[in-house]
């Protein structure tokens, strides 16, 4: 065999730049449209930790009330998107903050919209008295929108989904 015909055989075995552009742009127009899809995703998953977060501390400052009979303090700060918890055991606090992209909304029942978004919102906790019945509404760059209310007849917190641009 001469040399001709093994320079042949190796060219043809090779990927073109063409067939590589090909692929590229494939890969590229996959990745482009599944973008979005990928994005809505994350942001699902993060209100949905963002509000078992809210969930968890609220339940946690109800039960630090009862179990060491203390005041607590919480504050909901919707301008600093974030919710801070003190006690009167020197040095108590914890503090919340939300995730990138998730916002407080606003504190149910709504007293004072001017009021509740400077300075934010003050629950006690009191061991053995009711729990004030309060919602926080949190939402996503996406319109998406959670409650979590604190239910005055249990004391648990309840995470409820609500419409896209609905006001309560």
């Amino acid at each position: 065999m001469s040399s001709v015909g093994r320079t042949s055989k190796r060219a043809a075995s090779g990927v073109t730049l063409i067939e590589m552009l090909v692929v590229v742009a494939i890969i590229g127009l996959i990745a482009g449209v599944s973008l979005p899809s990928i994005t809505t995703g994350m942001d699902s998953v993060r209100i949905a930790t963002a509000s078992q977060s809210i969930s968890t501390f609220l339940n946690s400052a109800v039960t630090r009330a009862e179990r060491r009979q203390q005041p607590i303090e919480v504050l909901i700060l919707p301008k600093e998107d974030r919710l801070v918890m003190y006690s009167t055991e020197p040095g108590f606090e914890r503090e919340l903050k939300m995730p990138g992209g998730i916002v407080i909304e606003t504190v149910l029942p709504r007293l004072n919209e001017s009021a509740d978004a400077q300075e934010g919102r003050r629950l006690i906790l009191m061991p053995g008295a009711t729990v004030p019945g309060i919602g926080i509404q949190i939402a996503n760059s996406h319109g998406s929108r959670r409650i979590i209310r604190l239910d005055p007849m249990t004391g648990f917190p309840r995470v409820e989904s609500v419409g896209r641009n609905s006001e309560q």
